[in-house]
């Protein structure tokens, strides 16, 4: 479908798209047209929205993806246009009537919020400021359009990545200095593979978008990379304390399962609570508006020597009031992500960075001495697993790996991405919302269903059943994400041969030898258990084949020892992520030779080889 288009006319439907999806995850829900039908002024009924979704939902799956948005506006010009295309039409118009927005090649215009760019400039400049290597270009003007020049070059989206998720990024790896557009490029295509790995949505994105800082989707990437960094420390291994926000009958477990937004909700409330306050906050927006609930917030939580007090309640301007909570933000160093006008205007997205921010600095809950039960944390390839599922746009977002899979949706999605148009949505997906009566056997259908279609594709699923998944059932449940996985990756190897005949691990063993040894390589693999695998030199060859030159070996070591085989690995995993290889996998599993995993990174490699 791309073909008929231009790419200038691609970026501004990407702009356009964006627009719509609030959560940059790649796919517009019905709850997401909503909210733009209410910022033209129309409130639509749930049903009429549905309606408007499943006119160009061409694979039935309650949303709308970028593929199914270019149909539409390919189609445009015919007699019966859908109803969401009347809505995109609107939009466009704004955009092009008022607002904050800039101008394309074209003489359109693309609206973009210009409260979010101010809060990511001042965040940047507050966790990058003191960066060597952006030096010449921070701080940066929030005034101004520099935020959107200064990602071109790719080091500060790079600079960005690792400040949410320490050493994602090798700095060996970043292009810095002579940076011409082919190390530029190389550059972004870094950041991208890498903020994949972290769990961010780039679908629809690539390195040119960014080059050019196309503002909607330079500020949609941003978010989705500071919302992983601030959520990053949400956990009971960071901050014990959370077992205080335990309610009545559930486990830490069920507690940690909820989204990163529900828990902060929950510890605003414990606060309120703490503080003897009778009001109680359900979302970022509205509960927020009026100032009240953040000044007791700060208060509660706050070190009494910073002399924070609730004097702005005695403020009747909303607005001044406000202001009055920033300054009392800024005694405490939190004054990030929102104004005054914020607040007042119930900006979910800046005020949930805004009281995540607070968490991570002032938790202020103490940990308790007899912990209920045993602190259980995500394993190193259940956040990898999960990671990949994000970055491929599933719903619902995954934040625990086996509560969030309960209801067989999201291995359902996994399983469309690995043989397009292999599920039967319409009539064998049962969706959301699940009715309390039969709620549960609708979600049992759609885990039994999953594993029919995983039987349908030859997954070993002996001793397996859909109840195994709705359970949660660990080790079962990994049991079908690993081949889900895996099967997806040699997806990808078959699209680009051509072949219809599954791949093999062998073959991608023999590509691997045949590889290095037509690369003047002395490094080679038996298998992806092999211990040579530990020093990382197979890979680090293999990039260098892959792309002549791109590794320099005064970075590379023998790796015998722990802490240069280490090294090694950091180094691997970024340049081959910057050649084009979607590696989701992390350092220490090539060190430790785990050989699911260091299977994706050699098949990965074979792929971006082949689209070479």
């Amino acid at each position: 479908m791309s073909d008929k288009f231009t790419p200038q006319q691609i970026a501004e439907f990407k702009e356009t798209f964006s627009q719509f999806d609030q959560d940059g995850n790649g796919s517009i829900t019905v709850s997401e047209l909503g909210i733009v039908m209410k910022q033209l002024g129309e409130d639509v009924p749930g049903f009429k929205l549905r309606e408007m979704i499943a006119e160009i939902d061409k694979d039935n799956n309650g949303t709308v993806e970028f593929n199914e948005f270019l149909v539409m506006m390919a189609d445009l010009k015919g007699a019966k246009q859908p109803g969401f295309a009347t809505v995109v039409k609107k939009v466009e118009a704004v955009n092009r009537l008022g607002g904050r927005s800039d101008a394309s090649a074209a003489g359109t215009t693309h609206s973009y919020s210009d409260e979010e760019k101010v809060a990511f400039v001042d965040w940047i400049n507050h966790v990058l400021g003191s960066d060597a290597d952006l030096k010449s270009r921070l701080p940066l003007n929030e005034n101004d359009d520099s935020l959107f020049k200064a990602v071109g070059d790719g080091i500060l989206l790079c600079k960005l990545v690792n400040s949410a998720v320490k050493e994602t990024i090798d700095e060996r790896a970043i292009n810095k200095t002579k940076l011409s557009v082919y190390k530029t490029h190389e550059n972004q295509t870094l950041a991208l593979n890498s903020a994949k790995a972290i769990g961010c949505n780039i679908v629809n994105i690539g390195a040119t978008d960014m080059c050019e800082g196309i503002p909607t989707l330079v500020l949609g990437l941003m978010w989705q990379v500071i919302r992983i960094g601030l959520f990053a420390q949400i956990n009971l291994a960071n901050c014990p304390g959370l077992v205080r926000l335990l309610e009545p009958g559930e486990t830490l477990e069920d507690l940690m399962a909820l989204p990163a937004d529900q828990i902060l909700l929950r510890w605003f409330n414990y606060h309120l609570r703490e503080a003897g306050h009778p009001r109680r906050v359900t979302n970022f927006s509205g509960d927020i508006k009026d100032s009240e609930c953040y000044t007791i917030l700060l208060k509660q939580i706050a070190p009494r020597q910073l002399g924070i007090d609730t004097s702005a309640l005695n403020e009747r301007d909303l607005e001044k009031r406000a202001g009055k909570v920033l300054d009392n933000a800024e005694k405490m160093d939190c004054r990030k992500f929102v104004r005054a006008r914020d607040i007042t205007s119930g900006n979910p997205k800046l005020n949930l960075a805004f009281v995540a921010n607070l968490f991570n600095m002032y938790p202020a809950l103490d940990p308790i001495e007899d912990m209920p039960q045993e602190i259980i944390e995500e394993t190193r390839e259940e956040r990898t697993f999960r990671n990949w599922m994000n970055s491929l746009g599933v719903k619902p977002f995954v934040n625990n790996l086996y509560q969030d899979l309960r209801d067989g949706l999201v291995l359902i999605y996994l399983f469309d991405q690995v043989d397009p148009g292999c599920v039967d949505w319409a009539n064998k997906v049962n969706q959301p919302p699940y009715k309390k009566i039969g709620g549960n056997m609708k979600k049992l259908e759609n885990c039994n269903y999953a594993l029919q279609l995983g039987k349908e594709h030859q997954f070993s699923l002996v001793g397996i059943d859909g109840k195994d998944v709705f359970d949660g059932n660990k080790t079962l449940t990994l049991a079908i994400v690993w081949q889900l996985m895996r099967a997806y990756t040699l997806s990808i190897l078959n699209r680009l041969s051509g072949s219809k005949t599954p791949i093999t691990d062998q073959e991608i063993v023999d590509w691997a030898n045949t590889t290095l040894a037509n690369g003047g390589k002395s490094s080679s693999i038996q298998s992806f258990k092999d211990k040579a695998i530990s020093t990382s030199l197979p890979v680090i060859d293999l990039v260098d084949v892959i792309r002549p030159g791109a590794i320099d070996y005064n970075n590379v070591t023998a790796g015998t020892s722990d802490a240069d085989a280490l090294s090694n690995a950091k180094y691997a995993v970024s340049m081959a992520r910057k050649i084009g290889a979607n590696v989701y996998a992390l350092p220490e599993d090539l060190v430790e030779v785990k050989p699911k995993l260091v299977l994706t990174v050699f098949a990965c490699l074979m792929a971006a080889s082949m689209t070479k």
